[in-house]
């Protein structure tokens, strides 16, 4: 096991801010979770919902963002090994984009939640 190393965290965490930027500048559909992120907090900003409510949110978003990742993350792998039609890549493919459906539907039901009675 490596050392620990402030250099080498600081690398790690350059990474995943890489990441971060390949996710939502190469993927539509974090283009869509960017939006509503950034609509839920507005929204919960100009109500001022409590901080019971902001938990479920942020715990929504990240839900989100955490399935998106993954699902661009299988996506990517499974076409680096192989770009031919594959049954079972496709499958993959299929049930990350279905979790990430899920989270998504999911995090709308909390945010129903939460905000209807501002409405």
């Amino acid at each position: 096991m490596a050392k620990f190393s402030i250099k080498a965290r600081l690398k790690s965490i350059k990474d995943a801010l890489t990441g971060i930027g390949h996710l939502i500048r190469g993927e539509h559909n974090a283009w869509i979770h960017l939006v509503a992120t950034i609509l839920v907090i507005s929204l919960g900003a100009y109500f001022s919902v409590s901080p019971m409510e902001w938990i479920a949110l942020v715990l929504a978003i990240s839900i989100v963002w955490l399935a998106e990742g993954l699902n661009t993350a299988i996506e990517v792998l499974a076409d680096a090994v192989s770009t031919e039609q594959n049954a079972l890549i496709a499958q993959a493919k299929d049930v990350a984009a279905g979790a990430v459906l899920l989270t998504a539907f999911g995090a709308a039901v909390i945010g129903a939640l939460v905000f209807y009675p501002y409405f």
